[in-house]
């Protein structure tokens, strides 16, 4: 299987015609390097709000709730470039309204069969808890296809091993994350939540990210990090656990995964976190025991 993640440019299109055209030509180019699966980054439709008033673009609040009408819109481009290219989608994010000025930060993924599904993000960042509309999740989601399952983390869920791990045990063994990032922190943040994930749990972690700057934007005015797709840091695969990664103006990073070696692996591996995970929930591990040193 091969897997595609893009340093996504943000940029402006003037209507939603000019950003299907956008992901056409990108999702195209991820399909002529062999891609079978796409993953674009979080907070992707909020590149709509350029075709907005300057008033409304630069207000979050009201520039979600102006973008909502094009939710079916969203949905239907995607599925059709879906079907069209033979290419599973990840189409980074959509807040949707789950309530009077409530949003959840939604993940579709769409199918080449015309099926689709998604992940809602489930722990909120700082900026995300300020805004004071956009709200958590509640479900946690595995998804089949090409006879492997796959999991979504969006962006900081990838930092919380607890809901991958119940991801894992459900039978993922690739975990996608669409993720949006303004600082060098953030960016390393999720860098190393991603790497922590595929060590402990042995499987494959495909990370896309935003890139450039939209000043009037108040979530993609500054964007960091490299599309990076992830393996256990073991024997047969990495020493620093990178399979691919963008660098400078690319656009996809692209690598192809063995499932049937990353299986293998645990025969040859030199550590076994996801078989020794239990190891940490004994019950006299649960409580620390303090002892004064003076």
């Amino acid at each position: 299987m091969r897997v595609a993640v893009a340093k996504y440019p943000v940029g402006e299109p003037v209507n939603f015609q000019a950003f299907a055209d956008k992901q056409s030509r990108l999702l195209q180019e991820a399909k002529a390097r062999g891609a079978d699966v796409a993953v674009l980054p979080e907070y992707l439709a909020l590149e709509l709000a350029a075709g907005l008033a300057p008033d409304v673009r630069g207000d979050l609040r009201r520039s979600l709730a102006a973008l909502q009408p094009l939710h079916a819109d969203w949905c239907e481009a995607f599925a059709e470039l879906a079907r069209r290219l033979g290419l599973h989608i990840v189409a980074g994010s959509f807040l949707i309204e789950s309530g009077p000025e409530r949003y959840r930060n939604r993940s579709y993924w769409f199918s080449p069969d015309g099926a689709s599904a998604y992940q809602e993000k489930l722990q909120l960042t700082g900026f995300e808890k300020a805004s004071g509309v956009i709200e958590a999740g509640d479900a946690l989601r595995v998804f089949g296809f090409g006879g492997r399952r796959a999991a979504i983390a969006v962006c900081y869920d990838s930092e919380f091993p607890l809901p991958v791990r119940t991801q894992v045990e459900a039978g993922a063994r690739l975990l996608l994350v669409p993720s949006c990032t303004d600082t060098e922190a953030g960016a390393t943040r999720v860098r190393v939540g991603c790497l922590a994930r595929a060590l402990e749990n042995r499987c494959f972690v495909a990370q896309s990210v935003t890139a450039g700057a939209l000043d009037w934007s108040p979530a993609l005015d500054a964007n960091t990090g490299e599309a990076t797709i992830y393996a256990p840091m073991d024997r047969g695969f990495p020493d620093d656990g990178i399979l691919a990664q963008t660098r400078g103006d690319q656009t996809w990073a692209v690598a192809e995964l063995d499932f049937d070696a990353l299986a293998a692996s645990r025969a040859q591996a030199q550590v076994a976190n996801d078989r020794d995970w239990s190891g940490q929930l004994a019950p006299s591990l649960q409580r620390a025991l303090y002892e004064a040193l003076d």
